[in-house]
């Protein structure tokens, strides 16, 4: 069966800064990665550092730039189902399926009162 049919969703191109954190034996460990594509099931990093197959992760994506004018961060959790050589020979190419659905991280109450009142006060003078 062809790799494409076997998938559940429908993959998209999107490159972005992930936070990567997992266990490595005994101690925990955090990488910074990069996303190469993502669906609603999961996603495809690209990582300097080996992330054991079969090792759950959780993550943060940075969205930046463009027509976003603060970084939004989307989090999630899952385990790496595939791991293998990446596109440049010091990098890793790895597979994680979601266990969760990916969210939008919440800033604290105090951060979005601030932002709203930076932006809602009266103009001095």
């Amino acid at each position: 069966m062809d790799t494409q049919q076997e998938r559940k969703f429908r993959r998209f191109n999107f490159e972005h800064l992930v936070h990567v954190r997992f266990l490595s034996g005994n101690a925990k460990a955090e990488v910074d990665a990069v996303t190469r594509n993502i669906s609603l099931g999961g996603l495809l990093l690209e990582s300097d550092c080996l992330i054991p197959d079969r090792c759950p992760v959780e993550f943060i994506i940075t969205l930046r730039g463009g027509l976003i004018s603060r970084p939004v961060k989307l989090t999630g959790a899952g385990q790496v189902v595939r791991v293998q050589p990446g596109e440049a020979a010091d990098k890793f190419a790895i597979a994680v399926a979601c266990s969760q659905p990916i969210t939008q991280l919440e800033l604290p109450l105090t951060v979005r009162a601030a932002e709203f009142f930076r932006f809602h006060t009266p103009a001095d003078g």
